[in-house]
């Protein structure tokens, strides 16, 4: 979607209170291009530039009293990356999950966690639990790190999960229904998204929320996730509003 001047507040004056999504997923893309554009030579500067407008977005989604934040933030996928890249991804998320600490708590910001993440390690994993932990107790905005994530293998966890109930003579198949699959999912608690938007201009949604996202709405926008702040959510939100959601029925006009 094309950009305009309008400043954050501006865009924000043009923003339906009455109609905003409750839940918003991202695809934060773009941080090794980002890091390349500024002549590094290590991808990782850029997902340290990266902390910024994540923390700057779960704000903006807890001041505008949303539902739940949904952000991909480690796929099962990159399990294949450069060791060291790796490495470092995980030293820096269980500095982010510290250091962020005061932000969830000064916005009544409740942290949860969707995918494998046993597959993280120990310290990160013990930070992961512990800021949960610390965050429990909060009643805003529900911020769900998608870590070692992906969506083929949460319906494919979901389907066992039902098997394995069949099996044990608690279900019969024919109990089986939209609504009792997603009770398998992550965190069945939270609506599915309204909102979908995805970073750098990519046209795909790479393994994300592939049962959740079946009637979401998608803003695809060309900034580099680093560069991401809340005036580039309010475009999104303008955007989102001005759709006609349908839900695969007609237009009553």
């Amino acid at each position: 979607m094309p950009e305009t001047n309008d400043t954050a507040e501006e865009l924000l004056a043009q923003v339906a209170r009455h109609r905003l999504p409750g839940h918003v997923a991202i695809i934060m893309d773009g941080n090794g291009r980002w890091a390349k554009r500024q002549g590094f030579r290590d991808r990782i500067r850029g997902h340290e530039n990266a902390i910024e407008a994540v923390r700057d977005t779960v704000t903006a989604c807890a001041e505008l009293r949303l539902t739940a934040l949904t952000l991909y933030s480690f796929s099962k996928e990159n399990w294949r990356r450069p060791r060291a890249e790796i490495q470092a991804l995980m030293r820096l998320l269980a500095r982010f999950l510290v250091d962020e600490r005061p932000t969830m708590m000064n916005n009544d910001v409740r942290l949860v966690a969707s995918g494998e993440i046993d597959d993280l390690p120990s310290n990160a994993r013990a930070k992961l639990d512990e800021t949960m932990e610390l965050t429990s107790g909060n009643r805003g905005l529900v911020l769900n790190l998608a870590l070692s994530y992906g969506g083929q293998q949460e319906i494919i966890r979901a389907a066992r999960r039902l098997a394995e109930r069949t099996s044990a003579g608690e279900i019969s198949p024919g109990e089986i229904d939209e609504a009792l699959f997603a009770q398998c999912l992550y965190h069945p608690e939270l609506p599915p998204p309204d909102l979908m938007i995805r970073t750098s201009g990519e046209m795909r949604i790479s393994n994300f929320l592939l049962w959740q996202l079946a009637y979401a709405e998608f803003v695809v926008m060309d900034v580099l996730w680093p560069d991401f702040r809340r005036e580039h959510l309010h475009r999104a939100l303008i955007e989102y509003q001005g759709r006609e959601r349908r839900f695969g029925g007609v237009d009553p006009a």
